[in-house]
């Protein structure tokens, strides 16, 4: 993973959503509120995606607010990913080698599906479609863009896709490598 630290990416990122100006930035998330929201969704920020969140929490429509948002509405942004490989499993005859052979049947194929998916690494919305794996101790792995089984590299590390996503570089494509098991190897 890059050369630079978690604290670093995270407050770089933080810092270009600022600059922008585009975004509305609340105070950041404190340690408890953090502690919460992992206990409560059995999961680790990565280290970089915590640092980022605890300089300030962006607000609006495309951005999780892991502060006032339902848990039920955080909860389906926390399972997109995995629903829409299961979609595309059940309407587009998606399966992946590994998995085995296929079931016949649709409900023991997507059963399987659901299965193999929860051994897959948990990745966490950063905005709209935007994720970072889950991972306490981990930091600097690429954003990816997951739409179903549409995955794309979204920006090098936290810090690159948010200059890519909200400053004037956005068209131009990351040379990051992906990190994530199962999710790169979805990347078109």
């Amino acid at each position: 993973m890059g050369d630079m630290s978690a604290a670093r990416i995270g407050s770089d990122a933080a810092a270009c959503l600022v600059a922008g100006g585009a975004v509305t930035l609340e105070d950041g998330l404190t340690d408890d509120e953090f502690a919460r929201v992992e206990e409560l969704f059995g999961f680790a920020f990565a280290d970089d995606h915590r640092a980022f969140l605890a300089a300030g929490l962006p607000v609006g429509a495309s951005w999780p607010n892991w502060r006032g948002e339902g848990r039920q509405s955080l909860q389906k942004r926390l399972q997109l990913p995995t629903e829409g490989i299961v979609f595309d499993v059940e309407w587009s005859g998606f399966w992946v080698d590994g998995w085995g052979p296929r079931p016949a049947r649709m409900k023991d194929a997507l059963r399987s599906a659901r299965y193999q998916m929860a051994r897959v690494p948990q990745m966490i919305p950063v905005h709209a479609h935007h994720y970072l794996p889950a991972g306490s101790g981990t930091f600097g792995h690429p954003v990816l863009s997951i739409m179903r089984t549409d995955v794309r590299l979204a920006g090098a590390d936290l810090a690159d896709h948010l200059a890519r996503e909200f400053a004037t570089d956005g068209d131009q494509p990351s040379a990051a490598a992906a990190t994530v098991e199962f999710w790169s190897d979805l990347i078109a």
